[in-house]
């Protein structure tokens, strides 16, 4: 098993086929182009695990800093292959995110999961994450 900052466009592609299942919205065309973008200009880092040559488990994260909360890991994605859920993949990666915080001296990990994930929800209370503000928008 192994775990790894997506670097390249071919280790980034490999990561689509998981994150599209998340991010349905996102077209594979697009999929390159979007996370070039955001890794040059929003910190972002793609982090995949693999299991037997085969992508198991992306995340999508950013180290950030709030004046109210210091430093801290997002959590933007965190998918694990359809078929493979239930196989501590995710589990796996979100400690491995965690203990990546702890190392660039974060204070906390953090993260925004649709209301109606509840899956992912019961999967985040087990991991000790708690449940600390409502998340307002306004499309523009």
């Amino acid at each position: 098993m192994t775990i790894a900052f997506a670097t390249s466009d071919k280790e980034i592609n490999e990561c689509y086929d998981v994150m599209s299942q998340l991010r349905t919205h996102i077209s594979h065309e697009d999929f390159l182009p979007r996370v070039r973008r955001q890794m040059n200009d929003f910190d972002f880092r793609l982090i995949y695990l693999k299991d037997a040559g085969e992508v198991k488990a992306v995340a999508g994260i950013r180290v950030s800093e709030w004046l109210h909360g210091g430093k801290y890991v997002e959590i933007d994605d965190l998918v694990s292959k359809d078929g493979e859920r239930s196989k501590g993949y995710g589990g796996i990666l979100f400690d491995w995110i965690v203990d990546f915080a702890r190392k660039e001296g974060c204070d906390h990990v953090r993260l925004l999961s649709g209301v109606q994930r509840f899956d992912a929800h019961r999967f985040y209370l087990k991991k000790r994450m708690n449940i600390e503000a409502h998340y307002f928008n306004l499309h523009l």
